[in-house]
Order: C-alpha cells, then structure tokens, then sequence
C-alpha cells in the first residue's frame, strides 16, 4: 500500500534534481506494515519526492488470510504480482529487513530488471551462516512456547518486543498498535511454521544481488547475530554498516539511523 506524507521536508538539492525514486518495504517473519511504526513516515519526510509502498507478505497484515508460500522465491513472486496489480512498474528500490530481506534478494536475483538497489536490514542465509547465528539458541523454546500453547495478543506482542528490541521499555507505546494489529489480522499458527520453513529451507545465491547493495545490522542483535550480516557482506563484498546498541528491530530502535544510512548510501 503506498504512504502518503504529511509535513514534508525540504528536499535537497540533489533529491530535487532527480526522477523520483519508488521504495517498497518489506517486513519479517509474521509481521506486517503496521509495524514499521515511525519510519515509514520519517522516511516519506525524508524523501518527499519518492513514493514508498508497504507490502505485506502473503499469510501477513491485510493478507493473513492467504497461505504463506512455502518458499522464499514463492513469496518474492507473490510481491511482484501484488506491486504490479497497483500498477507499480519498476525498478524499484527494495527496503527490507529479516526474513523480508531474504524475500527482495531472491525478487533481484530473479528479476534485476525491477529492482534498482536493496538496503537489507539484520537478515541472514544459507550458506552463509549456521543454523545457531541465523535464530539465536536462547530464544528457540520460547517459540516454540508460542507455537504450542494459547496466549493473548499481548502475551505474544510483549515477548516479540522483548526479543526484537534491545530498549523495550522505552517502546513501550507500540504495544497497543501491534495488540490491535493481531487481534484484527491474526497470522496464523500454519502460516508461522510456512514462514519459518520457508526462511530455513532458502539458499542464497552465491553472487550479490545484481544491483547496488547496502546492508545494515544491529551489533547487539539477541535475534539474529550480527555474524550473519557480516558474512554476507564479505561474501557479496557489499558495504556493511553496524548500529551500536540496537536490537533486531532496528527501524524500531533507531529509526532516524537507517533513514540517515538510507540518505548516504544513495544521495538523498
């Protein structure tokens, strides 16, 4: 769904001089636009000339639903149909964090022609990385927990604020949204497993994306560690930027940070 700014910022000059840019932005596991929260606006502001569109995954948000595909490629296919069908026409520029950024790789690897460069937020892959780095050992009961026994919407949005933010206290006012957002779009039990399998069974390719490639990661990621995203980057040979003390959930925990990285990486 595309985002429509309010106060918009002064562009720059080099934002002013330039074709507008399209941004599509794709959450993680089992999350849905709703929780990009503050950034999307931030960014709009920060780019008042492009349009930013926030997809969900299918199985996720507005589409939860429809069955989660069992495959990462499957999911990538299912975003472009969904862009094209709002009559969205490439390149664009893929923003995605987790396992949405394991879904835009293989959208460029696929089909380069649509996209015009990949920022790639705490995610990682196969080959690149062990099984342990890629969801960290601690918190394996306490999914499995939500996967086996009841809990209410905000039983499971405290944990998952828990687990994804290094400062949960300090966000604690996105609890209500997120509340509401599983209550009125709960994903279900078999689309999580999907999901998950989904992110587990995906092989990356061995060569980057073929389009410019940022990739930014939290040093302090308790999710996923940041070994991931350094091995991607040594990998692909891509340019890696780390934030100091946030969580997986980084546009959460710094969003002024990735919009400035945002702005930097490609010339506002």
């Amino acid at each position: 769904m595309p985002w429509t700014p309010g106060t918009e910022a002064p562009p720059t000059e080099a934002a002013a001089t330039r074709p507008p840019r399209t941004w599509v932005l794709l959450r993680g596991l089992t999350r849905e636009a709703t929780h990009w929260g503050r950034f999307v606006p931030l960014l709009a502001q920060a780019l008042p000339h492009d349009r930013i569109f926030t997809l969900d995954l299918p199985g996720n948000g507005h589409l939860h639903a429809q069955a989660s595909p069992w495959s990462v490629p499957a999911m990538a296919q299912a975003c472009r149909q969904a862009l094209a069908a709002q009559g969205v026409r490439g390149p664009v520029h893929l923003l995605a964090m987790s396992l949405g950024a394991m879904v835009a790789t293989a959208w460029a690897h696929s089909a380069p022609e649509e996209v015009a460069g990949c920022v790639l937020i705490n995610t990682s892959m196969r080959p690149f990385s062990p099984v342990h780095h890629r969801m960290q050992p601690q918190h394996w009961p306490t999914l499995a927990r939500l996967l086996l026994w009841p809990h209410t919407p905000l039983q499971i949005e405290t944990t998952v604020l828990r687990m994804t933010s290094n400062h949960p206290a300090a966000h604690a006012e996105v609890l209500p949204q997120w509340v509401l957002a599983r209550q009125q779009r709960p994903v279900r039990a078999a689309n999580v497993l999907r999901q998950l399998a989904a992110a587990a069974r995906y092989r990356a390719p061995p060569t980057p994306p073929p389009v410019p490639t940022l990739l930014l990661a939290s040093t302090h990621d308790r999710l996923v560690r940041c070994a991931c995203s350094r091995a991607l980057a040594r990998a692909w040979r891509c340019a890696l930027v780390e934030h100091p003390h946030a969580g997986h959930d980084l546009p959460l925990d710094d969003p002024q940070w990735v919009v400035q990285q945002v702005l930097e990486a490609t010339g506002g």
